[in-house]
């Protein structure tokens, strides 16, 4: 997912979540592999398959020094002077990154083939309260992400498990996320129910959303520039200062939704933990939105800060 802004440019309303056509090589491809995939897991069970991630994630770790070698300056660019606080060797952090990385890749491409109560079996759901009582609000619930673990899955999960979802992404698109996606619309009823805008879509899609009372997710914390017409605040994480997107949370904010904040963490053997925090936003002030936003950034990204400290293999953008 992606972050969308406040911008008069007319963009396309919900996009269907495999727009783009693949091409045949692609497709025969990715079936093959997805055929594998599920042999091995049908034979050695899903801890089997875990355990095969491991070890590509282990093999990629070891060959791969260049991957290495941008880990390692993430890391130091991510967390600063707190860097100190980890007690971990960055070597091994990095090691359980890529096998992370390698499990959720094959947990992901093979996910639509799973029985839904082994699916919802596997979920966690942390402080889902909050959640709950952000619905009852009936305006509609904005989760503010971040590019931190696999948040790819989250907008499924949360459908999964029977709430209405949205959500925003960048209109770029890798081929296997495109061929997954069709896999997941042809498998969950749920999917197709899932409403997905564009990075750039037209504000008044978003409203409409929050009226419609969905819970509608999106990334903040987009580093690279996406144009000078998207908004942006100024916090600060780890000691420095840092440009996050607001578009999305200043919707929220003049439709009155609560902003919750959540992370995807991935856990051993294909489980995940949808971890909660929030509200950011505090209504009924009498700060100016100026204040409010700026405060809700700050909560926002020193959230970001604490989940890092504690799970520091879940850097993104590697």
């Amino acid at each position: 997912m992606a972050v969308d802004s406040l911008t008069s440019e007319a963009a396309p309303a919900t996009v269907a979540p495999s727009a783009v056509a693949l091409s045949p090589l692609d497709r025969a491809k990715f079936m093959c592999v997805r055929a594998f995939l599920w042999g091995w897991a049908r034979c050695f069970s899903l801890k089997g398959l875990y355990l095969l991630g491991q070890f590509f994630g282990t093999c990629e770790w070891l060959i791969n020094a260049k991957r290495r070698r941008r880990f390692r300056q993430r890391f130091y660019e991510t967390f600063g002077d707190a860097a100190a606080q980890i007690t971990t060797p960055v070597w091994r952090i990095c090691w359980q990154h890529t096998m992370r990385i390698r499990c959720d890749k094959l947990f992901y491409l093979i996910f639509d083939k799973l029985p839904r109560e082994k699916i919802l079996k596997r979920i966690r759901m942390h402080n889902r309260d909050i959640f709950d009582e952000a619905i009852e609000q009936d305006k509609g619930v904005y989760v503010s992400m971040s590019h931190n673990g696999s948040h790819h899955v989250c907008v499924l999960l949360m459908a999964l498990l029977g709430y209405k979802t949205a959500g925003v992404r960048d209109r770029n698109e890798g081929a296997l996320r495109r061929y997954v996606q069709q896999k997941y619309e042809e498998t969950f009823p749920e999917f197709k129910a899932i409403r997905m805008f564009y990075a750039d879509t037209y504000p008044r899609d978003i409203y409409r959303c929050f009226r419609e009372k969905f819970i509608l997710g999106s990334a903040l914390d987009v580093g690279r520039q996406r144009g000078a017409h998207l908004r942006r605040a100024k916090v600060t994480m780890f000691g420095q200062e840092r440009e996050f997107l607001t578009g999305t949370l200043q919707i929220a904010m003049r439709c009155g939704a609560p902003v919750m904040q959540g992370f995807v963490v991935s856990r051993k053997n294909f489980y995940y933990h949808l971890i909660g925090k929030g509200p950011l936003v505090e209504y009924g002030t009498k700060e100016p939105e100026e204040v409010v936003l700026q405060k809700a950034m700050q909560a926002y990204a020193d959230n970001i800060a604490a989940h890092l400290l504690a799970y520091p293999d879940h850097i993104s953008k590697v």
